[in-house]
C-alpha cells in the first residue's frame, strides 16, 4: 500500500509518527492530511533518510537546486554544494544536471544526500535523445517514461513533471501574448516537442504511466508549472491559470490513485499578487502542498535575486505556501558556485522562518524569543547560536576590542540595552 492508502485505513506508521514529532503535530493529524492530499511525506521506499513532511500545519520547507551544465562539469563541486546546503539547513535538494555524466552524478548525490532528493527527468531524457537521435525532437514517449522510471529506481524522492502543459494551455499562450513566453527549461523542451511533432504532451496524455511508476516506489509527484511567469508583467495571466486548473485536476487523479502530489508555482510575481496566487492555488488544487520558486517580486534584482526571492518567499509562506525553492545571487547570470549556494539557502531559510512566525509555528516563535532574551542579556554566544550563519557572525566579532566584548561597535558605550539596565535597575 502507498502512504495515502495506509493513512486511509487509519494505520499510523512509524514514519508518520516521526514526522508528527518533528512538526509538533499529532500523528492522527498528519495521517489524516496525507490521506486527504493536504500534506505529503517525501521519501522513496528505496531510501533510508529522515522522512520529509511538507504541507498543512508544518514548517515551511526549502529546496536548493544544484547540478552540472554542458559548460561546467564537476561532481566534486556538486558534492561540496550538497554538503553546504545540508549544513545550512536545506530540507531538500534537486539535481538539475544537463551536462556531463548525469546518471553518475545523480547516483552519487542520492547516495550522499541525507535529505530528500528531487529531479526533472525530462532533462536527462532530452540529453539522451540528442546523443541517440541527434535532436530532442526525436525523443520517444517510451524513452521519456523509461528515464522517469530509472530515476525512481535509483531512489529519487520526488520528480518534477510538466503534465499541465497541454495543447490547450499552449493555445492560450499563443493567443494572449507575453513579454517572456516560457522560462521553464523543462516546459520549453516539452513545448517544442509538442509543436514540432504535433502531439499532446505525453506527461498529460499518458498520466496513468506516471501514476504506475509512482505507486511502485511511493515517489511524490511534483506537478511542474511550465507556464510559470518569467517576469512580473506576465504574472497570473490566462496561460498560468489554465495550467493551474489542469494541475488541480491531475492532483485529484493522483490522490484518488493513492499517489502523493505537490503543485509547483511561480516564478516572478509582483507583491500585490503573491498572496492571491497562493489562495488561488489552494482553491483550484484541493489544498495540495504548494511549492514556489521564490517568488521573485522584481525582475531587476540581478546579482541579488536571492533577496528578491526571499521577499516573495516570506509573503508566500505566510499566505500558505508550503515549500520554497531557493534562488541564488547568480540566478539569471551563471551556474551557482559554493558561495552562491550558501547565500541562497540562508536567504530562503530566513524567508521560511519569517513565514513560520506568521503561521504561528511554535518552534519559529520560540527561536525569536530566545534571540530576544540573549540580546537583553548581552549573551553573544547565545545570539550567534540563534543566527542562520553562526560562522559569519562569529567572524564579524572576531576583531572586537576587549573593552567592547559585551556590546557591538555601532553603539559601544551608548548601548541601548546597557543604558536601560543602568537606568531601571542600577546595573
Amino acid at each position: 500500500m502507498t502512504r495515502i492508502e495506509t493513512a486511509r485505513k487509519g494505520i499510523i506508521t512509524d514514519e508518520v509518527k516521526e514526522v508528527a514529532v518533528a512538526e509538533c503535530l499529532s500523528p492522527e493529524t498528519v495521517s489524516s492530511d496525507i490521506a486527504n492530499g493536504y500534506s505529503v511525506i517525501s521519501r522513496n521506499t528505496k531510501r533510508a533518510i529522515t522522512p520529509l513532511g511538507i504541507g498543512r500545519g508544518m514548517r515551511t520547507k526549502i529546496n536548493a537546486n544544484i547540478g552540472t551544465s554542458k559548460d561546467h562539469i564537476s561532481i566534486d563541486e556538486e558534492l561540496e554544494k550538497l554538503r553546504l546546503l545540508v549544513k545550512y539547513g536545506s530540507d531538500a535538494v534537486m539535481d538539475l544536471s544537463t551536462g556531463g555524466p548525469i546518471k553518475e552524478l545523480r547516483r552519487t548525490l542520492t547516495e550522499h544526500s541525507p535529505v530528500s532528493i528531487g529531479t526533472v527527468p525530462i532533462y536527462e531524457a532530452a540529453v539522451k535523445a540528442v546523443e541517440k537521435h541527434g535532436s530532442v525532437l526525436k525523443m520517444t514517449v517510451d524513452e521519456l517514461f523509461e528515464t522517469i522510471e530509472s530515476h525512481a529506481e535509483e531512489g529519487v524522492d520526488f520528480v518534477t513533471v510538466h503534465s499541465g502543459l497541454t495543447m490547450g494551455a499552449v493555445n492560450h499562450l499563443k493567443s494572449q501574448g507575453r513579454i517572456l513566453d516560457i522560462v521553464s527549461r523543462g516546459g520549453s523542451i516539452m513545448l517544442e516537442w509538442m509543436i514540432i511533432n504535433n502531439k499532446e504532451n505525453p506527461l498529460f496524455e499518458h498520466y496513468d504511466r506516471l501514476i504506475k511508476i509512482c505507486r511502485k516506489y511511493d515517489m511524490t509527484l511534483s506537478l511542474g508549472d511550465g507556464m510559470r511567469p518569467g517576469c512580473v508583467a506576465d504574472a497570473t495571466d490566462r496561460a498560468q491559470v489554465e495550467e493551474l486548473i489542469i494541475l488541480g485536476k491531475l492532483q485529484k487523479i493522483a490522490l484518488e490513485a493513492g499517489i502523493q502530489a505537490i503543485i509547483e508555482g511561480p516564478g516572478h510575481v509582483p507583491l500585490p499578487q503573491v498572496e492571491m496566487n497562493i489562495k488561488l492555488q489552494k482553491s483550484l488544487c484541493n489544498g495540495a502542498p504548494f511549492y514556489v520558486l521564490g517568488p521573485l517580486v522584481t525582475d531587476c534584482g540581478m546579482g541579488y535575486d536571492h533577496i528578491s526571492a526571499a521577499i516573495g518567499g516570506a509573503i508566500a509562506g505566510a499566505a500558505g505556501a508550503d515549500f520554497l525553492c531557493y534562488v541564488t545571487p547568480s540566478e539569471h547570470v551563471r551556474l551557482p558556485n559554493a558561495d552562491d549556494v550558501v547565500e541562497g539557502v540562508i536567504a530562503s531559510k530566513i524567508a521560511a522562518h519569517a513565514a513560520d512566525i506568521s503561521k504561528g509555528i511554535p518552534s519559529a516563535v520560540e527561536r525569536d524569543k530566545k534571540m530576544a532574551r540573549y540580546r537583553k542579556a548581552l549573551d553573544w554566544e547565545g545570539q550567534i547560536s540563534m543566527s542562520f550563519n553562526p560562522e559569519k557572525v562569529r567572524a564579524m566579532r572576531a576583531h572586537m576590542p576587549p573593552s567592547q566584548k559585551e556590546v557591538c561597535s555601532m553603539c559601544a558605550d551608548f548601548c541601548a540595552i546597557k543604558t536601560v539596565e543602568r537606568a531601571l535597575h542600577g546595573k
